[in-house]
């Protein structure tokens, strides 16, 4: 696919209903999957899903894939237990980071959704093992940043990072409603805008099972 032309149009594609979401990913990276659920408390996250999963050169891989919706600390909390265990048993882990950002309403707040999502990022930082993302959708501010490899962070085509949310900063602003599509241009959040500042190291095919993004998993690069 072309590149975004504009921040607007990298929302846009991210929000797009037929962009391929994780289960097309997870389907075109591995040949078997087992996949764990819940989060040792009672609590399991739909729109996060997380196993081990073998590449065609028969590698293992244990993978946290968001689904697209905003992830709820029960789904961090799986995350974070999915890489300490894969650090356990020397095992490479992929993150696939597509969310519109943490779920922030009553139920969360009660459940910790703050205390979960800091578990994550401590649980990445201390990773044992190499750790490879992959945004492939919405890169909604500290929920997607959460699932987010330091230094080792690809995205695709029909992506987009951004701190908050073109509505919630264009409100933030004082702008009118149908400024966020420029304030969308002006946060810098396009794929190439990403890799520019440092925040991605590149930008890998659409739909499919990026070779360069696979090789650095296997490889542990």
């Amino acid at each position: 696919a072309a590149p975004a032309a504009s921040g607007r149009e990298a929302v846009a594609r991210a929000r797009h209903p037929d962009r391929p979401r994780a289960g097309a990913y997870l389907d075109a990276h591995f040949t078997l999957r087992e996949e764990i659920s819940g989060d040792r408390c009672g609590g399991v996250d739909p729109g996060v899903r997380c196993g081990f999963g073998r590449l065609p050169d028969g590698h293992t891989v244990a993978y946290a894939a968001q689904c697209g919706t905003a992830t709820r600390p029960a789904g961090f909390r799986t995350a974070a237990r999915l890489v300490r265990l894969a650090g356990r048993l020397g095992v490479p882990v992929l993150t696939l980071v597509d969310t519109p950002g943490a779920a922030n309403d009553a139920e969360a707040e009660r459940s910790g959704a703050g205390s979960a999502i800091a578990d994550l990022f401590a649980a990445v930082a201390s990773a044992r093992t190499p750790l490879t993302s992959l945004l492939v959708g919405e890169g909604g501010s500290g929920g997607a940043l959460a699932l987010a490899a330091p230094g080792n962070t690809w995205v695709t085509p029909d992506a987009y990072f951004s701190v908050i949310a073109p509505e919630a900063a264009a409100a933030i602003l004082k702008r009118a409603p149908g400024e966020a599509g420029e304030t969308a241009d002006q946060l810098r959040l396009r794929p190439r805008d990403l890799v520019d500042l440092g925040i991605a190291r590149g930008v890998v095919g659409r739909g499919g099972a990026p070779t360069d993004v696979v090789g650095n998993v296997r490889g542990g690069a």
